[in-house]
């Protein structure tokens, strides 16, 4: 009995301090709505918190209303779709060979990969190589060097190593090849896995600005996460106007137009979270833990 009442007072605890964690999260996201809708006279004189006051849409309609704010999220959405598919092909490959224990140098490999856990790849020499493959002012320059990650291989590999080995040895005597166990047996029984990787990557390149600072020359280029951290890390309203055409007479404060675009900027990938949260703490657990 008294087990049992530890346990639930153990529980109730975790939960309580997990509402809150969850709601210190939130709050920041709840502010951010309605202080973009609502009425400017309110915001400006900073009586808004957690709920509208004198409901107002116009920065939407602003929002909404800009071509080059559109062209900036498409960007976000390319690099971070085909950025994740590019890192799941080559993450995937090349931890389903370091878990075959045939592969040669197999052992020097996994320890040069083991190594940038410790050492990153320091700022000129990376410029230098993307500058060299031509790949600057590209979206390539955005997608490739983050592709492959030390971590993202050792989940992946540890769960290949994790599968039946007498599933692969019954595919070998049916004719397949490498390629044909790898496509046919070893993809189809990871999607927890895969889908966890996905998800760490695309959070990340969704996140992801600094990349974009570096290489990126062309507006156009730009993707929304470079807006918005002109937005609040410099404070600056001009670098949404550069742009494109936007008409700041409108019944609209520049901190409404901030909170506006930065739900516009993050909303996306809090709507993609959930599709793949199911796989998250499967994929993780299975990704670590197996040997």
């Amino acid at each position: 009995m008294p087990s049992y009442k530890s346990d639930r007072v153990f529980g109730l605890f975790n939960g309580t301090l997990l509402i809150v964690i969850s709601l210190s999260m939130l709050a920041p996201l709840v502010h951010l709505l309605a202080v973009s809708l609502s009425s400017p006279k309110y915001v400006g004189a900073k009586q808004v918190y957690f709920w509208p006051k004198e409901w107002n849409v116009q920065v939407y309609k602003t929002i909404f209303e800009t071509d080059s704010l559109w062209r900036a999220l498409g960007v976000s959405v390319y690099i971070t779709v085909f950025g994740t598919l590019i890192a799941l092909v080559i993450t995937s490959t090349i931890a389903y060979s370091l878990s075959r224990a045939r592969m040669p140098f197999r052992r020097l490999i996994l320890r040069g990969i083991i190594v940038t856990f410790v050492f990153s790849v320091p700022l000129i020499p990376s410029y230098l190589v993307v500058r060299s493959l031509q790949m600057e002012n590209t979206l390539w320059a955005l997608m490739i060097p983050g592709a492959l990650t030390a971590f993202n291989v050792i989940i992946m590999k540890t769960f290949f190593q994790g599968i039946s080995s007498e599933m692969f040895d019954a595919a070998k005597i049916d004719g397949c090849g490498e390629a044909g166990i790898y496509t046919r047996i070893a993809i189809p029984l990871s999607t927890p896995v895969i889908a966890t990787i996905a998800l760490f990557h695309a959070v990340g390149q969704w996140n992801s600005y600094f990349s974009a600072l570096i290489y990126i020359h062309s507006k156009s280029l730009l993707p929304i996460q470079v807006v918005l951290r002109n937005l609040v890390i410099e404070d600056n309203l001009g670098s949404f106007t550069q742009l494109g055409t936007v008409d700041l007479s409108r019944p609209a404060t520049p901190e409404m137009l901030k909170a506006g675009i930065i739900l516009f900027g993050t909303l996306p990938i809090l709507i993609v979270y959930p599709f793949l949260q199911k796989y998250f703490v499967k994929g993780a657990m299975l990704g670590s833990l197996k040997e």
